[in-house]
């Protein structure tokens, strides 16, 4: 929920209030004042009579009002008093104290001790505090008398401010929906102590003994609240399965800027499936990204997919000269293009509907912008679907970046960006090979632009899948979650290797920025760069752990059904191959792939036969050449792989 909404729950209070609200104040701490100044010299003398009793009352009285004035001691909601509202008291006392004895000192009476000061500001800062004690335990015992909903029992999972703020949050809560049952640290020196009246009951290592100890006196939580904003990747799916088996739900507890209205109704957050990956956040360099970026012109295509539309927004916050979104659909584009005028209006920004297909459009296109920079996301990736569609496969993802990449070195772009995906590595499909195939032809023209002392870079980024992409297995399983099942997944040892798509992009560009960099001379030519992805996760456990997210128990109240791999797709995918071997970089989370270098013309020959076998239905050609160049593919046996030395009899030229 965002700060508005709870913000809009709360109602404000009316000028006439607000006035009788200030006047009862001011009577009612004048009234305590007075009872306090007579109250501490009986504590502190009781053996001495008061000189003047009728000074006590009337001084102490006046004394603390005007000492409270500068304090807004007379504007306090006392139900809502906090910390902040208890050191202003506490200094009104002080001050109040001090007034009232300069005051008699100025008529020449004597302090009855040294020490009896200290007696007085004690004694007033008692007398102060209660009655506003009295009303915030009053107004919490109506509070829950009015819901009517019996409290759920809650546990908390760390001690720190998170906790304390909750805490306070769910005392002032309206509706009064959850009850603290205790605490559990989770840090060293949270254990042992009580934070707003409640425990801590144990270090977090201790939490299926504690909720066993809870239930034996009664107080079974029903939920486990997480405080602490570093529970993260391994540590929550462990903490998440021993839920299960607890049969506990378990969420967060709202942000710091959404507790800060205490007034208003608490809603507790969902755990997102991202939180579990397990990555430690990647130290990138921006100063590097925002001069890869800053001032240039830059041409995105497949803008209005999930990674073209993350590469746009993050671009646009590097101050690019100019942003050209390119997408060949209408409605996927105008979502993106809506989303930039809203956020990055400011942006000189042009979209431009075009198929990567058609050659003679994509070059009017960048003859017209003359972009600088160019990011190449345009691609069909869904492995089945190209499965049934090959030849549309191919013509998008193999002559769509020829087209761009040819474009890109006759306008003069500085860098070209090829976005792949582990797929290409070793495939078993007809998805995977095509990106290999345009890895192959972005490789070559790089050695090409190298060898001939041209500017142009073309870069290659790989990595695999993203959590939440058009077509990805997230999306899919919070849908039949919803339904109420069954999950589906192919296979039980179905791995893939995952990533956010915002961090993805962040290391495209990071990645991008390396060949500029000072030093980029000792990266080479011709790499493919590899984001480290991390551990590959099993499916059936992500499915496992989006189901216990929702709060439901997998195989109990959601099934999980295997299907069987469908046509291409391979049990585990790979980042790279044995022949292209791994070197890291000086940016964490990128590595660079040695190249496996192929002759530029024999490449270009074969994808421009590709694409005329492809406009003539030519299926079986297609795969053919497909196979020629991804020797792989055809090692993995899925298509006949046949020689054709017609391709290759004329001498190879350099174009």
């Amino acid at each position: 929920m965002t700060s508005t909404v709870i913000c809009s729950r709360v109602r404000p209070m009316s000028p006439q209030r607000s006035v009788i609200l200030v006047w009862r104040n001011m009577v009612a701490d004048g009234m305590v004042a007075a009872v306090a100044a007579p109250l501490a010299h009986w504590v502190a003398v009781p053996e001495q009579g008061l000189y003047h009793p009728l000074w006590f009352l009337a001084g102490g009285a006046i004394s603390m009002l005007v000492a409270g004035l500068p304090f807004r001691l007379p504007q306090q909601r006392w139900r809502f008093v906090g910390l902040s509202d208890s050191i202003d008291l506490a200094f009104s006392a002080v001050v109040a104290v001090l007034l009232f004895w300069a005051l008699r000192a100025a008529f020449g009476f004597s302090l009855p001790t040294p020490t009896f000061p200290i007696v007085h500001v004690l004694v007033l800062m008692a007398l102060l505090a209660a009655p506003r004690l009295a009303a915030r335990y009053r107004h919490r015992l109506a509070s829950l008398g009015q819901t009517g909903i019996e409290a759920t029992p809650i546990l908390l999972i760390g001690a720190g401010e998170s906790a304390d703020l909750f805490l306070r949050a769910v005392e002032q809560d309206r509706e009064a929906r959850y009850k603290v049952v205790g605490l559990l640290a989770t840090q060293k020196d949270e254990e042992g102590r009580r934070l707003q009246g409640h425990s801590v009951l144990g270090p977090i290592a201790s939490l299926g003994e504690v909720v066993e100890h809870l239930r034996d006196k009664g107080h079974a939580p029903a939920a486990l609240v997480l405080c602490d904003p570093g529970i993260t990747g391994q540590m929550l799916i462990e903490m998440l399965e021993l839920a299960d088996r607890l049969g506990l739900r378990m969420n967060r507890a709202p942000r710091l800027a959404m507790l800060g209205d205490v007034r208003a109704p608490i809603d507790l957050l969902a755990i997102s499936v991202e939180e579990l990956l397990n990555r430690p956040p990647v130290q990138l360099d921006r100063a590097q990204m925002a001069a890869l970026v800053g001032g240039k012109r830059v041409l995105i295509t497949g803008a209005g997919g999930s990674i073209g539309g993350e590469l746009a927004r993050q671009v646009s916050a590097l101050a690019p000269a100019r942003l050209v979104l390119l997408d060949h659909g209408e409605f996927a584009l105008w979502q993106i293009d809506t989303e930039m005028e809203a956020t990055r209006s400011h942006i000189d920004r042009r979209s431009v509907l075009a198929d990567v297909r058609d050659a003679s459009r994509i070059m009017e296109v960048f003859g017209q912008e003359r972009p600088e920079l160019v990011f190449h996301a345009a691609a069909l990736k869904h492995v089945p679907m190209v499965e049934t569609n090959r030849i549309e496969g191919l013509r998008t993802n193999v002559v769509g970046t020829f087209n761009v990449a040819n474009a890109s070195r006759v306008v003069g772009v500085s860098e070209m960006v090829l976005i792949s995906t582990d797929k290409a590595v070793n495939p078993r499909n007809v998805m995977g090979a095509s990106k290999r195939l345009a890895e192959i032809y972005c490789q070559s023209l790089d050695l090409l632009s190298a060898a001939e002392g041209r500017g142009t870079r073309f870069s290659t980024v790989r990595f695999g899948n993203v959590l939440g992409s058009t077509g990805s297995v997230v999306p899919l399983f919070r849908e039949q979650i919803a339904r109420g099942g069954p999950v589906t997944v192919t296979h039980p040892d179905m791995e893939r290797f995952f990533m956010t798509i915002s961090e993805a992009v962040s290391l495209v560009l990071a990645a991008s920025a390396m060949g500029f960099a000072p030093g980029a001379e000792e990266l080479g030519r011709g790499h493919v760069f590899v984001l480290d992805m991390g551990k590959p996760v099993r499916i059936v456990d992500l499915a496992r752990q989006m189901i216990r997210l929702a709060g439901l128990q997998p195989d109990h109240d959601i099934a999980i059904r295997f299907t069987g791999p469908r046509a291409g797709e391979k049990l585990r995918e790979e980042l790279f191959h044995g022949g292209e071997p791994l070197v890291p970089t000086r940016q964490p989370g990128v590595m660079i792939g040695a190249p496996r270098s192929v002759n530029h013309a024999d490449v270009k020959r074969v994808i421009e036969a590709l694409d005329e076998r492809a406009r003539g239905g030519d299926e079986e050609g297609c795969l053919a050449l497909l196979a020629r160049m991804v020797p792989e593919f055809c090692g993995a046996g899925p298509m006949l792989c046949g020689e054709m030395p017609e391709l290759f009899d004329s001498e190879a030229s350099a174009e």
